[in-house]
């Protein structure tokens, strides 16, 4: 039976998404939970139609709130938004894209809620190799494998979008990342903290940059810079 005083708050950042974000609330609002939930969404200046479709869903009171921002911020800024404004114990954060079905919340929730850690990873390479580019799979381990390095950590997907924290541990790290320098931001505060990062596996549909896929190689070159600042910097 779920702890009553437990309230999951899913963050979703958009950004152009009107082909998928409506699936992705569909799918979040009817998902088996462990726990009470709240979905969070913050559209993130989007210039297609994605504010349209949001506009056009059914309201549901005490579930499901929806946040504009006048102009584009990045991912990072709203994550921090939706951080912020979350009223939930847990935060979780759920991409719009469908490359990950939020089905898996539930799995992901479970090591929290029964007291094991405070922070859990969805991992993409626990269930093997996802079928996505080569340099997308190189770089993803190769940023895994640096942070490990900095860090001493043994997890396997630092760039996950599934990270699910305490609430109040979340906004305890003072995030300041604007796009999507946010994933390695976060698991540097967390692992700096000496805290325990529990990886459980997700399964992970990749799209390609002509679906809509928006993070290029300057950001791995970002991350890099983030997780060594953070490492050996006073903040």
């Amino acid at each position: 039976m779920a702890d009553s005083s437990e309230l999951l708050s899913i963050i979703v950042p958009v950004y152009n998404e009107e082909a998928t974000v409506r699936s992705v609330l569909e799918r979040l609002l009817s998902i088996e939970l462990p726990v009470p939930r709240e979905i969070l969404v913050v559209n993130d200046g989007s210039t297609d139609g994605t504010r349209a479709v949001l506009d056009a869903m059914r309201p549901v009171p005490g579930t499901l709130r929806i946040l504009h921002a006048a102009v584009n911020g990045g991912k990072g800024r709203a994550i921090r938004t939706g951080f912020e404004q979350a009223e939930g114990t847990i935060v979780a954060i759920q991409d719009a894209d469908l490359e990950l079905d939020p089905a898996q919340l539930g799995a992901l929730v479970a090591p929290i809620l029964a007291g094991e850690t405070s922070v859990v990873y969805g991992s993409r390479f626990l269930c093997g190799s996802p079928a996505a580019p080569r340099l997308t799979i190189f770089a993803n381990k190769t940023l895994t494998a640096f942070t490990n390095l900095l860090y001493g950590s043994r997890i396997t997907d630092m760039e996950t979008c599934y990270k699910i924290l305490r609430a109040d541990l979340a906004r305890s790290l003072k995030l300041e990342a604007n796009r999507f320098d946010i994933e390695p931001e976060i698991t540097a505060k967390v692992l700096r903290r000496g805290l325990t990062i529990i990886e459980r596996p997700v399964r992970f549909e990749p799209r390609s940059r002509a679906q809509g896929k928006k993070i290029g190689w300057r950001d791995g070159l970002r991350a890099l810079q983030v997780l060594v600042r953070y490492r050996f910097g006073r903040s």
